[in-house]
């Protein structure tokens, strides 16, 4: 080994010890949004706004849906923000196709302003499902043994 590359073992051991002070590099991701849009003025604010965000690589919206896809180095809590920030009412996309959700028709998943083919996502399914049980008397029978035609009801 050189000097010079003996050099470049001390730079490089010296400046290992400074690699916590870089912020690590975002992923890239797509957050998709439910953004209430009536018309073109709202669809062209909503798209300028959503732009303007450092690491926003690109901006989909379908009207129709009221769905605002948004794709690049992003945060999706920032993303939120800045669609509020428009003055239009925002949340995450809360809709997972129907055929990726155990009970697609439970009261807790089905959601009739949902798009075709989707339903309400629920985070614990597991959970919100309350199984029922049923304890019995041993001693009560509604039908007499002895007497299979006779009702105890009546």
């Amino acid at each position: 080994m050189g000097v010079g590359g003996t050099l470049e073992y001390l730079s490089d051991l010296m400046s290992t010890g400074h690699h916590h002070l870089k912020k690590k590099k975002k992923q890239l991701q797509t957050v998709e949004l439910k953004i209430r849009m009536d018309c073109d003025g709202c669809e062209l604010k909503i798209k300028k706004t959503l732009s303007s965000l450092s690491g926003v690589k690109s901006v989909e919206i379908n009207r129709k849906q009221q769905k605002v896809t948004v794709t690049g180095y992003v945060e999706p809590n920032k993303v939120l923000k800045k669609a509020k920030s428009t003055g239009k009412r925002a949340e995450i996309w809360p809709y997972v196709p129907y055929n990726l959700v155990a009970q697609p028709y439970a009261v807790s998943s089905y959601d009739k302003k949902a798009p075709p083919g989707y339903v309400r996502r629920v985070e614990n399914a597991a959970a919100t499902t309350g199984t029922m049980t049923r304890y019995e008397d041993p001693y009560v029978n509604m039908f007499s043994d002895e007497n299979p035609n006779a009702c105890s009801i009546m």
